[in-house]
């Protein structure tokens, strides 16, 4: 085991695409590059040990990338008696929002509105945000980042939601939660601190076999084979583990989304939830986006057969959610509302039961081969999940200190929001704001107004070059995809392609 480091600065953070210079021998191989894979990647290097971490195919490839968006607290596993997942949810959202990542993550307040004749949902609406409180203050997280939840009259509920349906409409119940600038966004820096701490992360890079003492890779960029001695293996491969490690059964429900412009639901502020019929612990709910558009979702639907790399929402889950929804606005939404969706599957262990009900409390299961497997859970919990896989290898005796390792570019919020620097990439960068823009300076030599110049949906060519040079993106897709989540709305995407084609060209330009 290597001697702990200590994170590099920023600008040697860097996600190196293919195989090239592999190392041969590490203590640690992760296979997986989601949220779980790059906290695996981050706790284990951060304890001194070295690391690679590969994915056969980009960070935030799978299922990280179609999540809701949201730092939950856990308020549905309240509903569903699950307290012990939801305190953990609780703890971790206080970690990402307080500590690790304020830089990506901010409050935001959730609306259910109440009705006439829906009066006992209000009731149980507002117990639910009463008893989440609970949990935010015994997580030890502050009002201050999480105001107390409160009933509001139908005026205010109007000024927050003015599409809701004014017939019936007597108020409704106002809770908190966190919300993220970008999920893909949350696990590329994940994946660059672990590089600050001096783990190698490839991507490009897929598993051919792997056992606890050995993964064969193969670069995808240039077919090269390479062999990786290792003192241990983690499998965060997602709804993908099975095929690392045979041994892993899982069942994986399907959670669709669909976009919205704003123009659809004017004047949103905060997150719309709508109960669905029939159910206690589900809703469908409107969240708004730093970008104009509003993602509305979530189905959870059992996802059987073989797993496709880019999971498809299926017809009658659109209609679901647009009619849910629908029951609630002054103009029923139609699918002419929809701009775009995307459907993102949970990796959940097999058991009895349906999708909606099983456990989304994580597991960390050692194969007969010696692969550590880690599944289930959700994007709030990463670091914990992590923290649990590092722990189970046993390749080292040290704890983990993920708890207070901020991620690059975190910062309190008042010191964010003193920075002299452009809106957007405090957003997304935090205080590596400057080293983006000042990085994109150096690369193409062009004015600050030409690398700031708002492209669709506010992306910059800044932004876009640092995806290159810092981020390991490859082409357009790893671009547009995942490094600005433009790709989420295909007349967007098609708009903004030049302008990552055109940062492609300026990064490669550069010997």
């Amino acid at each position: 085991m290597t001697a702990p480091t200590s994170p590099a600065p920023g600008a040697a953070a860097r996600i190196r695409p293919g195989l090239a210079g592999a190392p041969d021998r590490v203590d640690l191989v992760v296979v997986g590059l989601g949220v779980t894979g790059a906290g695996v990647a981050l706790d284990a290097a951060s304890r001194g040990l070295s690391v690679l971490a590969v994915d056969a195919h980009d960070v935030a490839f799978g299922t990280s990338r179609w999540s809701s968006k949201l730092v939950h607290g856990g308020l549905r596993y309240l509903a569903s008696g699950q307290v012990g997942i939801a305190h953990e949810s609780a703890v971790e959202r206080g970690i990402l929002m307080e500590r690790t990542a304020p830089h990506l993550t901010r409050a935001v307040p959730w609306l259910v509105p109440v009705f006439e004749g829906t009066r006992r949902s209000g009731l149980l609406a507002l117990a639910g945000f009463r008893a989440a409180d609970v949990l935010r203050r015994v997580a030890g997280t502050s009002h201050h980042t999480l105001p107390r939840p409160r009933r509001v009259g139908r005026g205010e509920a109007l000024r927050m939601a003015p599409a809701l349906r004014h017939a019936g409409l007597v108020g409704g119940v106002v809770g908190w939660d966190g919300q993220l600038e970008d999920d893909a966004r949350l696990v590329t820096c994940l994946a660059r601190t672990a590089t600050a701490y001096g783990a190698d992360v490839r991507t490009h890079a897929r598993v051919l076999t792997a056992t606890g003492r050995e993964v064969e890779l193969r670069d995808e960029l240039t077919g090269a084979a390479h062999t990786v001695a290792a003192g241990a293996v983690v499998n965060a491969a997602g709804v993908w583990a099975g095929q690392v490690a045979g041994d892993i059964r899982l069942r994986p429900s399907r959670g669709t989304h669909v976009v919205l412009r704003a123009a659809s639901l004017p004047g949103l502020f905060g997150v719309l939830s709508m109960p669905v019929p029939g159910s206690r612990s589900r809703f469908v709910f409107c969240v708004p986006q730093p970008d104009g558009t509003i993602h509305l979702g979530l189905t959870d639907e059992p996802a059987g057969g073989e797993i496709p790399d880019v999971p498809e929402p299926t017809p009658g889950e659109v209609d679901f959610l647009l009619d849910v929804a629908g029951r609630a606005l002054e103009r029923p939404l139609t699918k002419k509302d929809v701009i775009g969706a995307f459907a993102g599957l949970r990796p959940l262990l097999d058991a009895e039961g349906a999708t909606a009900d099983l456990s989304r409390r994580h597991a960390v299961l050692t194969s007969p081969s010696g692969v550590v497997t880690v599944v289930g859970g959700k994007l709030t919990t990463y670091r914990r999940m992590a923290e649990d896989a590092v722990d189970a290898t046993g390749v080292t005796g040290s704890v983990s200190v993920t708890r207070d390792v901020p991620l690059l570019g975190a910062a309190p919020r008042a010191q964010l929001a003193r920075l002299e620097a452009p809106a957007r990439l405090v957003r997304r960068f935090g205080t590596e704001a400057a080293l983006v823009l000042g990085t994109a300076r150096e690369v193409t030599g062009l004015r600050d107004d030409v690398l700031l110049a708002p492209g669709p949906q506010g992306i910059t060519l800044a932004e876009l070059v640092f995806g290159v040079t810092h981020e390991g993106a490859t082409d357009v897709d790893d671009l547009l995809d995942r490094r600005v989540r433009v790709g989420l709305v295909p007349e967007d995407r098609e708009a903004a392609r030049p302008l990552a084609e055109r940062a492609l060209a300026l990064a490669r330009a550069v010997p």
